[in-house]
């Protein structure tokens, strides 16, 4: 199952619930403000580190550029549309709003 998460962690707590339902090798997507976890050196970076030690995770490139994060966790793949577009074709999707 593709887990995405469009909600910045910093205000809502979509990151930490998903992580407590991620199988292994279930593909992580953020997307829109949720890519502000993924952004190096955070408080939530120790959390995705774990999460990433059992699944893929990646971040949507354009909105990574949009906000201005240039620096991403080590580990986590940044992807276009195009990749958006594979993982939601190969994988059945949980939104976490």
């Amino acid at each position: 199952m593709l887990h995405t998460i469009n909600k910045s962690p910093f205000g809502n707590s979509s990151f930490e619930t998903s992580a407590r339902f991620l199988q292994p090798g279930d593909p992580v997507l953020f997307i829109e403000d949720g890519v502000y976890a993924v952004q190096a050196n955070n408080k939530f970076s120790a959390a995705l580190n774990e999460i990433l030690k059992n699944n893929p995770v990646y971040a949507l490139g354009p909105d990574l550029n949009a906000r201005g994060i240039a620096e991403i966790t080590a580990g986590v793949k940044s992807i276009e549309y195009e990749g958006f577009v594979e993982l939601v074709e190969e994988h059945q999707v949980n939104s976490w709003l």
